[in-house]
């Protein structure tokens, strides 16, 4: 009998294991594939983590964050985030580029507005209209995503907690204890966490619950620099210019002498066990990066070097899903993070910690419910 059984050992399942672990909940923590792996959305060298949100809840939540990393680093004496900066520039439609600057300078964080003239005199490869606006979110930077991972793992079994991979989940029981039935095992706890990644349709659907999730499969897109040391010292950067996705880059640092520059968002919805099956012919976010990087970037190749894939799981308005299940309050729910949960992950496990423990969450989420998904269900009776 377990305190806590978590599914799903991604970055949002591992930070609440690391959580209740520290409470000395006694928990076990599930995936269903040999760790580490590629196959869901926390793999990678690399994650962009920021301030600068057009929303105030997920600017509170990084007020917490940033320090709840720095507390990781310091636990596991590894360095995780490295302070770059993030360029944000304007698109034709202002509105979320004013929001979220509104909101950076709201919540009391260091931006910089620059002009034109500013951002060419600093980032000289790096070319856009005279007519677009540009802030800095001066604390924004990088984490190191699979170190992070590890560092959240090992503390979880180093304070006690049980950690079990290559068992997937086949059967959930709901009631006063849970059951959770595995390919290897069964087990049983009190209270039981959903944080399954793409796999989050599958798992809730045989508990009466449907919400409108969506499964992607990205592209991860690296670009050689024409001349070694071109873009040495370049930030991450976010352009807005595209619509209602946009276009973001990471620094060098995954592969010598290649930007991370990327499509925020998919081609086609896949189901998460055939992502490898479904490679589309024409896949136009390659092309539509490409098109970008040949505009802006003058200091790159205009193809990319390297094609990597990853995951996202979104909702309908790119909110999480932080819940308990409507009949079932023991058990929680954690998924649709809708490719930007990485950097709020400490924060979403103290969270999913403290609503297993009968505490008050400390942020607010009810943006987060699934209670705004009126036909999500109960879709059976029976549950």
């Amino acid at each position: 009998m377990f305190d806590v059984i978590i599914v799903g050992a991604g970055i949002e399942g591992s930070a609440v294991a690391y959580h209740c672990a520290k409470k000395r909940l006694r928990t076990l923590l599930l995936d269903q594939f040999p760790l580490p792996h590629t196959r869901g959305s926390s793999h990678g060298f690399a994650r962009v983590t920021r301030y600068a949100y057009a929303e105030p809840h997920y600017q509170e939540m990084m007020k917490e964050a940033f320090p709840l990393w720095a507390l990781l680093e310091k636990e596991s004496k590894t360095p995780l985030y490295r302070k770059t900066g993030m360029l944000v520039l304007s698109g034709p439609e202002r509105e979320i580029y004013d929001r979220r600057l509104e909101e950076t300078k709201n919540a009391g964080k260091p931006v910089e507005e620059i002009g034109h003239e500013e951002r060419q005199r600093r980032y000289p490869a790096f070319r856009h209209k005279d007519d677009t606006l540009t802030f800095i979110d001066v604390e924004a930077g990088i984490l190191r995503a699979n170190k992070a991972l590890q560092c959240f793992q090992d503390i979880f079994v180093r304070h006690g907690g049980v950690l079990r991979d290559s068992e997937k989940v086949e059967h959930i029981i709901p009631g006063d204890t849970v059951i959770v039935r595995t390919a290897l095992s069964e087990y049983t706890a009190k209270h039981l966490i959903l944080t399954p990644g793409p796999w989050a349709g599958k798992l809730l659907k045989p508990l009466g619950l449907e919400p409108p999730l969506k499964t992607w499969r990205i592209n991860v897109m690296f670009w050689r620099e024409k001349v070694p040391g071109t873009y040495s010292d370049f930030p991450v950067f976010v352009d807005l210019s595209i619509g209602k996705r946009h276009i973001y880059g990471l620094p060098i640092l995954e592969y010598n002498g290649m930007l991370k520059i990327n499509y925020h968002g998919g081609i086609r919805p896949v189901d998460p066990d055939e992502r490898d099956t479904i490679v589309g012919d024409h896949q136009w976010d390659i092309e539509m990066v490409s098109k970008y990087v040949t505009e802006h970037f003058p200091g790159l190749h205009s193809r990319p070097s390297i094609v990597e894939t990853c995951m996202y799981t979104t909702t309908p308005d790119n909110e999480l899903i932080l819940d308990r299940h409507p009949r079932h309050p023991n058990i929680v729910i954690g998924c649709g993070f809708s490719g930007h949960g990485f950097k709020l992950a400490p924060v979403v496990g103290k969270i999913l910690c403290q609503m297993v423990m009968g505490e008050t969450p400390t942020h607010d989420i009810a943006p987060c419910s699934l209670a705004r998904f009126p036909n999500s269900g109960l879709i059976s009776a029976n549950l």
